[in-house]
């Protein structure tokens, strides 16, 4: 059975706030959607920051290099704002 007593104590309102994200566009790099989504800042910048709120991307071992920051792929879930802070 499951324990149903720790969802109870969850506050759920929170819930209704979702992070941005996009799919990235046929042939998209970290610089392309940089560009198109960070538009205000240094395009240095703006890659480092997508990569630090994508590690799920950026740290997936790459087939190539057997390291991190291999391609973007098009069913890759890109977030484009930082966590979102506790309420």
């Amino acid at each position: 059975m499951i324990e149903t007593s720790l969802w109870e104590d969850q506050d759920v309102g929170d819930l209704s706030r979702v992070r941005k994200s996009i799919l990235p566009q046929r042939g998209d790099g970290w610089a392309e959607i940089a560009r198109r989504e960070l538009p205000d800042l240094a395009e240095a910048d703006a890659v480092a920051r997508l990569q630090s709120w994508n590690l799920h991307v950026y740290m997936r071992a790459s087939m190539r290099t057997c390291g991190p920051g291999n391609p973007v792929l098009p069913s890759d879930v890109i977030f484009v704002e930082p966590p979102l802070a506790p309420a």
